[in-house]
């Protein structure tokens, strides 16, 4: 599916378990409207659980959050659960980040929230403090690569 305000929304099985991959900004309008669609789409057809896969998102606004919260809401009333995975909390900002955190469950990567599903499979919760110290080696790692890089050149 596409959406006109430049949101793209994917949806596959992985593991029986439904996955909708978002594309682009959640915010007011177009986007999280079809965001609540799909939800209802899948709640017409009896899905119980469902992934948002986020890694695409590149902002998440007040208004997306409530959509967020709408649909969760939503597949809650069916007796399931909605969960969030691949989470870029660059793109969101700090109140929101927190919000996100303590309504939803949120996973490192896609396989991790479908095992979350399934009592007695490994999982790993997203960790902000991890998150924080792998861009720190990075930024790190990429800042000592450019100093080896002009040095050499010198």
């Amino acid at each position: 599916m596409h959406c006109a305000s430049g949101m793209e929304l994917t949806h596959h099985d992985n593991d029986g378990i439904q996955v909708l991959g978002l594309r682009g900004q959640l915010k007011a309008g177009d986007s999280e409207s079809t965001l609540r669609s799909a939800i209802n789409a899948l709640a017409e057809d009896k899905v119980p659980n469902v992934i948002l896969n986020l890694a695409g998102v590149t902002k998440i606004d007040s208004d997306g959050l409530e959509a967020l919260v709408s649909c969760q809401t939503q597949v809650r009333k069916r007796g399931g659960a909605l969960k969030l995975a691949r989470l870029n909390f660059e793109h969101v900002t700090p109140n929101l980040r927190t919000e996100l955190k303590t309504m939803f469950e949120v996973f490192v990567d896609e396989q991790d929230a479908v095992n979350s599903f399934f009592p007695g499979r490994a999982i790993r919760h997203y960790d902000v403090l991890e998150w924080v110290r792998e861009q720190e080696k990075d930024a790190l790692l990429l800042r000592s690569g450019s100093l080896l890089t002009s040095s050499s050149k010198d």
